[in-house]
């Protein structure tokens, strides 16, 4: 554990050229691929996204039948850690490979479920309602590929961020902002402008990293992953684009970077964000301190800060080996959950009324806020808990430009969906459950469509 008397002692050595071209090189190649968009092709992207997308093309064709592998592979080994589980000593079963597969019941049940539907997808057998476009297919063909290969590549880019000091240096700079407005570390805004960039994900694998690694409490982690993990300005714009109104993206994206910014000044201050403790990870202990020494500025002390981050980081080797056992880890136990989780969620919206009748509470929100058609506009808004895109599928047969607008945007500010970013949530050490990620779902609901209804208003 690194102690308050060990960053002191850290403080009195001096520091040398080497340490802060430790902190500007790797962290400045980091930014380039994770933080910067740049043009290329036909669209704008970050270098990450990029490389996925490369990666994607070439072995695109075989990862489904990768993933029900993997996910085949989960369910097996944890079935036999079951069964062997009593013969092992303690020493075996401290290690962190085979503690992948010591789950509990309800973990066995999803990695069972979700290798049995991965598998009947993939073969197509089995029930319409199960294997079809709209349900398994477009979980497992569409959705995992993306899944895995981003989680190949951004573990091993993620050390250039969160192990050089370019989380030091932003979190000094950005502590007076964050720390008031958002009740959070100023080294969050890294989570939310790598979210911004890249991708939500990406953001809650920096957050769960942070977190364990004792740089945020419960409170903070909770907060950031359901609040700072927005998305990319790619994929909102596709969003809007699906729904017919790319010449209104301007004003689109003006209304969730507004709705988002409330959201983000009022989540951390209700429930259930605001009962969290704000306890640090009890493995790691608290590691950081954003108190500034008297007589130093923000900037001198961030570098500071930056370059000694910088000196300790771990070897290649490490990092190394960290991004594999972190790619393993998100291959074998999330993409079981999100198997079960993400079609069971896609086949009650598809073909259920669960929704509708969920949502009839909603009709009255969206009719006092002058939504036309809100009788047809309140499901599309709360399938959103089941997928991120299913809000404009069903949206985009409603012929009002204003409702359109509306679920397009709230399609994006509510963040929390369980087919990808609440399992990953779920998956993480990060104290947060089902119904905490429902409500705080139902919250971002209620706190941003008025403003993304009172822009779209003014437009239409």
């Amino acid at each position: 554990m690194v102690t308050d008397a060990v960053h002191s002692r850290e403080s009195e050595v001096a520091l040398s050229k080497a340490d802060y071209l430790g902190f500007l090189i790797p962290s400045a190649v980091g930014a380039g691929l994770m933080l910067v968009p740049f043009r290329f092709g036909d669209t704008f992207n970050i270098g990450l996204g990029i490389i996925a997308d490369l990666l994607r093309a070439r072995v695109g064709s075989i990862l489904p039948g990768l993933a029900t592998l993997v996910i085949v592979l989960s369910a097996v080994g944890t079935i036999a850690m079951v069964v062997i589980r009593r013969r092992l000593d303690t020493e075996t079963l401290a290690n962190p490979i085979l503690g992948m597969f010591q789950v509990g019941p309800t973990v066995l049940v999803v990695r069972v479920v979700g290798a049995v539907i991965a598998s009947m997808v993939l073969f197509q057998w089995g029930p319409v309602w199960l294997i079809s476009d709209t349900t398994g297919r477009v979980i497992l063909n569409d959705l995992i590929p993306v899944i895995m290969v981003i989680f190949v590549v951004a573990p091993l880019l993620l050390p250039l961020v969160t192990d050089f000091g370019l989380m030091e240096l932003f979190g000094t700079l950005c502590q007076r902002i964050f720390r008031p407005l958002f009740t959070m570390p100023g080294r969050s805004s890294i989570d939310a402008i790598a979210s911004w960039m890249g991708s939500a994900p990406v953001g809650v694998l920096i957050t769960a990293q942070q977190y364990e690694l004792g740089f945020y409490t419960e409170r903070e982690a909770a907060t950031i992953a359901t609040t700072f993990s927005v998305v990319s300005v790619a994929f909102a714009f596709v969003i809007i684009d699906f729904v017919g109104l790319s010449e209104f993206f301007v004003p689109y994206y003006g209304a969730i970077v507004l709705s988002g910014t409330v959201a983000a000044i009022v989540m951390p201050r209700i429930p259930p964000l605001s009962r969290k403790r704000d306890v640090y990870y009890a493995q790691a202990g608290k590691q950081i301190t954003e108190a500034l020494p008297p007589g130093r500025n923000l900037w001198s002390w961030g570098f500071e800060l930056a370059a000694r981050r910088a000196r300790r980081a771990p070897t290649v080797l490490a990092l190394l080996r960290r991004a594999t056992f972190n790619i393993y880890d998100i291959w074998f136990a999330l993409l079981p959950l999100i198997m079960s989780i993400g079609v069971t969620a896609l086949v009650l919206s598809e073909y259920t009324s669960i929704f509708n009748w969920l949502a009839v509470p909603l009709v009255p929100f969206l009719t006092i806020l002058g939504i036309p058609e809100a009788s047809a506009a309140a499901p599309a808004l709360l399938v959103g808990f089941a997928d991120q895109f299913l809000p404009v599928v069903l949206g985009q047969e409603i012929e009002s430009e204003h409702t359109r607008f509306v679920i397009a945007g709230a399609a994006v500010t509510q963040l929390v969906y369980m087919s990808e970013l609440g399992a990953l949530i779920l998956k993480s050490k990060i104290p947060v459950n089902v119904g905490e990620l429902f409500t705080i779902f139902l919250l971002r609901t209620v706190i941003t469509v008025p403003v993304i209804a009172g822009i779209a208003a003014l437009i239409f």
